[in-house]
């Protein structure tokens, strides 16, 4: 959460012409509910089974750039799917950018509600230490801080000719 995967989506989709997705607006959709309300009535194991289940109900046919939660390709085999679904993509950050990004943020993000500071910083820094390891099973792996659209376009299209 906070590396930009909906901003430099949003590009991607842009330039190449292709549908923008943002995984957590397809959630609340099917749940008829926003995400802090899934997490609040529902709790997060709830949560993680939807997205589950609306990350599969996405029709891949033509171009579409989806931009997943942070959690997604840690449940279940998510990025095993996505790797065989499509080209997953990592816009790698420290957790100290990801806290300077976060610590004011107009967004609601249930994981870190409440959350300043140190206490922060050492949130991302466990949950990175723990999701990372998935995430760098992508087939792309970028500096989040220089995401370039452009370029990350231009890679794609190399892996795909």
């Amino acid at each position: 959460m906070g590396s930009g995967k909906t901003t430099t989506g949003k590009k991607l989709a842009r330039l190449a012409g292709a549908k923008f997705m943002d995984i957590d607006t397809e959630i609340e959709t099917a749940a008829g509910k926003s995400i802090s309300k899934i997490f609040s009535e529902d709790g997060e194991e709830h949560f993680r089974k939807t997205e589950f289940e609306v990350l599969r109900s996405i029709d891949l046919t033509g171009g579409k750039v989806i931009a997943t939660g942070g959690g997604t390709p840690c449940y279940a085999d998510n990025m095993d799917y996505m790797n065989k679904t499509g080209i997953t993509v990592y816009l790698r950050m420290t957790p100290a950018a990801l806290a300077s990004r976060l610590e004011y943020a107009m967004i609601s993000r249930p994981l870190i509600a409440g959350l300043r500071g140190e206490s922060l910083l050492n949130y991302i820094t466990c949950k990175l230490s723990e999701r990372e390891p998935v995430y760098l099973k992508s087939r792309i792996v970028i500096e989040g801080l220089d995401a370039d659209a452009e370029l990350l376009l231009q890679k794609i299209r190399l892996m795909i000719s």
